[in-house]
């Protein structure tokens, strides 16, 4: 088995991308599973949200997609994506007070899957994450 770890900047990803030492802008991605008709539970949620946003820097980049192509695969849920400064701004927003006491409004009503992911900075160049991955299975 290969050792698929990057490294740049001194840094090392143990999920095998390079990471870079600079803030970067993160997204909290949603695959949502909704109902037809939404519970008033759910549009107390949607009325809400933003302001659970703005102390981090939050704000909505997608919001359930309702003009999509699915090219590859399947995906039959509603997509939502919300931006953040940093990664540690999308922890501290989705862990913070406000925003648990809303979860609920939408976990009883909309299944889905949430992810935190941290994005790549201005200047990524996927050749140079390539050249690191394929050095470093090189050497193992």
């Amino acid at each position: 088995m290969h050792d698929r770890r990057a490294m740049t900047s001194g840094v090392i990803d143990p999920g095998g991308q390079a990471r870079h030492a600079r803030a970067m802008t993160a997204y909290a991605i949603a695959n949502l599973q909704p109902s037809a008709e939404p519970h008033e539970e759910v549009l107390t949620y949607i009325e809400r949200i933003q302001a659970t946003l703005d102390p981090f820097g939050g704000r909505f980049l997608v919001h359930g997609a309702p003009r999509r192509e699915v090219r590859e695969g399947e995906w039959p849920g509603a997509l939502v994506m919300i931006g953040f400064p940093t990664y540690e701004d999308a922890r501290a927003w989705y862990d913070s007070e406000a925003y648990q006491a809303l979860v609920p409004l939408r976990a009883r009503h909309i299944p889905g899957d949430i992810l935190l992911v941290e994005g790549v900075p201005e200047d990524y160049d996927p050749a140079t994450t390539a050249a690191l991955m394929r050095a470093a299975s090189a050497r193992n």
